[in-house]
């Protein structure tokens, strides 16, 4: 029987995978930091459910305003047969995304500055080993970006459904074209609900200014032109290796 260390190490084989990336709104991170919490969309705000945002949507958490991301628009025919769009919107609402490289972090963060040219962003770094431990029964995993709206839907061999993520404990175990097998095709992470106590598992943060950090997290700023230029980390501190890590060159 494989053992939970097994598995995370699985997906976790190479360098570059030793972390996940998560990226918020800079306006969203008083309240994540409050909160020492990822919510999803649907935690935050469990109205409406299903139903396509097409903006962004301003909604407030307790004392801190928070800013939910759009929906991008899914074509129909892109949706595999028995699953509606609003069941899917509102299965992927009720999940935490973060990406296993900072490559698919990039092409993200791509996306949403294309659309959102005047909106400052933010990525959060976390490590990987301790994230997916901590949330085992929790994790699912993907092959695809799943909310995205390909250019050429026709052309795509997969269809949209919550059957393409695998749970964490059945990787290489639910073997199909729609699901990741192996390490490199793992595009998403999604964590059920909520992830608490980010900041014993958050490593690094690339902001524009640190000082649109909390105080408490200002030392791990980083600039965001490190993360867009897809730059070298320069040495940790020890506490801050990702699990396994016997130095700290990343």
């Amino acid at each position: 029987m494989r053992s939970k260390e097994d598995v995370i190490q699985s997906i976790t084989p190479t360098h570059n995978r030793k972390f996940l990336y998560h990226f918020t709104r800079v306006r969203n991170l008083q309240a994540i930091a409050h909160l020492d919490s990822l919510l999803s969309s649907y935690s935050i705000h469990p109205y409406c459910t299903g139903e396509r945002r097409t903006k962004p949507k301003e909604v407030n958490y307790g004392k801190y305003p928070v800013t939910i991301n759009a929906h991008l628009r899914i074509p129909e025919h892109m949706m595999e047969a028995g699953c509606t769009l609003e069941e899917f919107r509102s299965f992927l609402d009720k999940h935490v995304f973060f990406w296993p490289t900072m490559k698919d972090c990039q092409k993200m963060m791509e996306t949403y500055s294309r659309r959102e040219p005047d909106e400052n962003f933010a990525v959060l770094v976390l490590d990987a080993f301790s994230l997916l431990m901590e949330n085992f029964s929790h994790v699912s995993l993907s092959k695809y970006d799943s909310g995205s709206s390909p250019r050429f839907p026709k052309h795509c061999t997969y269809r949209k459904s919550p059957e393409m993520f695998v749970a964490l404990d059945d990787f290489k175990i639910k073997l199909n074209k729609t699901v990741p097998v192996k390490a490199s095709e793992v595009r998403e992470v999604l964590i059920e609900a909520k992830v608490t106590d980010i900041s014993r598992v958050l490593r690094m943060i690339y902001v524009e200014d640190p000082e649109m950090l909390p105080v408490h997290w200002k030392q791990m700023a980083r600039p965001m032109t490190d993360f867009n230029n897809g730059s070298v980390i320069d040495r940790l501190p020890a506490d801050m290796l990702p699990i396994g890590e016997s130095d700290g060159l990343l």
